[in-house]
């Protein structure tokens, strides 16, 4: 098969989970070009944790108190146990289209097709949104590099913020364009940067909660913070628990690279657990040192106060560090958006390609670039779809851009809640074959599953209310609704689209659904 042709030939040989494969493809793309630490790092990076800590730590406070570090474990439990899903999944169909491909062959082609929607409108959302927040951390951290406001103040221009953001696009997207290598050698100095970075806040942080220096607001540690049963009310608890798996959105980027992995059946797996479980201690030990150095208050230098808390880093960095070290958690932030903004092409990029090669997309997606095997025409529409959008939405309302990024919890519990769903029903011929088949195979994915539909629902009940996100309303109803249900809407309109212009995919004769006795032993 040549490298750009995904549609397999007579006699062809293809890869999947046993010698009747139900029509899974080899997509052409650079095999062995990662491994277990590079596979790591991509899922880390993804995850852009400190970006996410920046800008969620403050509201997660204002949500739950002091009780902050718990629902951090609470938002971890799910993902975990998501993740075993994935790593189940992968041992047997390690194939790039991940959530898509293995939905369709647990529950068949138009299910499948929606998971996919939602991992591929969930990337664009959140590409948009790292270019701007790594846009706006570019003339911020100027600024302070040169002591200069007017240059920082060049953000709040919209023609220069747009032209910078989309110059970062740009760059991003050609680097995902020339392959995993490319990629990799970037990310192990970016994210290296940012665990150096937070390691030095934690330690600085504790210092200063233990020597005085902020006596009005250091607290001391308690036990007690890690116990979720303890927030104050249970609509307290999923606020926060929404905000918390935001927080670890990404780790399966290790699984969408699993085609360019090397042991493709176990390693990408293994990287997503390694990738979680620096995730949850990262954020464990910035959130308490946090909070023991200021407290969980509204006001003054409190993790709740509402002038800083979308942004705790900027009003921590100085008073924490000094004002040498801060400019490294400027810095710090600004590498973890641009790190994850060019990771984060790699899932979008590859499910695109996979839907394309299985034909639930135009053919002219599975083209894979013949030097860098990469799937450079997905990956440059994807750039493009995501300065368009984030370009549109800039200029038309900033409140509009603000309720799309609420609305992408929606997207993301639906697709990992999907995949955590197939899993357990692709394997439910072995579950009772042993104790392992039945934790990890069935037991695991289902609580996951469970735990994420819920907050999809609660989240899905909490957005009708205007008052939810920006406070803009469409007829009486919230933004933030409109915006998550009408773009899973559009993806039934595409896919009926598609249904007529691919009706194969569509009938199951692509890529099949797979009978119990089929799955392989491990």
């Amino acid at each position: 098969m040549t490298q750009l042709d995904a549609r397999p030939q007579a006699g062809d040989t293809v890869r999947g989970s046993t010698p009747a494969d139900g029509g899974v493809r080899e997509k052409g793309l650079g095999g062995n070009s990662v491994g277990l630490m590079g596979s790591a790092v991509l899922g880390i990076s993804t995850v852009a944790p400190v970006y996410c800590l920046t800008s969620t730590l403050g509201s997660t406070a204002g949500e739950v108190g002091v009780q902050m570090p718990a629902v951090f474990l609470a938002g971890f439990l799910p993902m975990l146990l998501v993740a075993f899903a994935y790593r189940e999944l992968n041992k047997a169909v390690p194939d790039c289209g991940t959530s898509f491909t293995w939905t369709v062959k647990a529950f068949g082609p138009r299910l499948g097709w929606m998971c996919g929607w939602g991992l591929v409108i969930a990337t664009i959302i959140v590409l948009s949104n790292l270019a701007g927040v790594a846009t706006s951390y570019f003339w911020l951290l100027a600024g302070e590099v040169t002591g200069s406001g007017s240059v920082a103040a060049l953000d709040d221009s919209k023609p220069v913020h747009i032209l910078t953001c989309l110059l970062l696009i740009a760059v991003a997207t050609a680097i995902s364009y020339r392959g995993m290598t490319a990629t990799k050698g970037i990310q192990y100095t970016l994210v290296a940067l940012q665990l150096v970075v937070l390691a030095m806040f934690v330690t600085m942080a504790v210092q200063k909660a233990g020597s005085g220096d902020f006596a009005a607001t250091s607290t001391e540690f308690s036990w007690s913070w890690l116990n979720p049963f303890a927030v104050q009310s249970f609509a307290a608890f999923t606020a926060g628990l929404s905000l918390s798996i935001f927080m670890f959105w990404g780790w399966d980027t290790c699984l969408t690279a699993n085609e360019e992995t090397t042991g493709a059946e176990k390693t990408p797996g293994r990287a997503a657990l390694v990738a979680m479980v620096v995730l949850v201690a990262s954020y464990l030990a910035t959130g308490i040192a946090a909070q023991m150095a200021v407290g969980t208050g509204d006001s003054g230098r409190g993790l709740a106060n509402p002038d800083t808390s979308d942004n705790v880093f900027a009003a921590l960095a100085g008073p924490v560090m000094g004002p040498g070290l801060g400019v490294l958690l400027f810095l710090a932030v600004l590498a973890s958006a641009a790190a994850s903004l060019q990771t984060t092409f790699i899932p979008v990029a590859r499910t695109v390609l996979a839907m394309a090669s299985y034909e639930a997309l135009p053919a002219s997606y599975a083209r894979v670039h013949p030097r860098f095997r990469t799937p450079g025409r997905a990956t440059v529409v994807a750039g493009v779809a995501t300065g368009v959008f984030y370009t549109v939405m800039t200029l038309v309302s900033e409140h509009v851009l603000v309720d799309t990024i609420y609305a992408l919890g929606l997207m993301i519990c639906f697709y990992y809640a999907l995949t955590a769903f197939a899993c357990a029903w692709y394997f439910r011929a072995e579950l009772t074959r042993s104790a392992r088949d039945l934790v990890f195979k069935g037991l695991f994915p289902v609580v996951g599953g469970v735990l994420l539909a819920a907050v999809f629902g609660k989240t899905l009940y909490d957005m009708w209310d205007p008052a939810y996100g920006s406070g803009s309303s469409v007829l009486g109803v919230g933004s933030v609704f409109v915006i998550g249900v009408g773009l899973l809407l559009l993806g039934v309109v595409l896919m009926e689209a598609m249904r007529r212009r691919s009706p194969a995919f569509f009938r199951g004769e692509v890529l099949t659904k797979e009978t119990p006795a089929l799955v392989a032993e491990d």
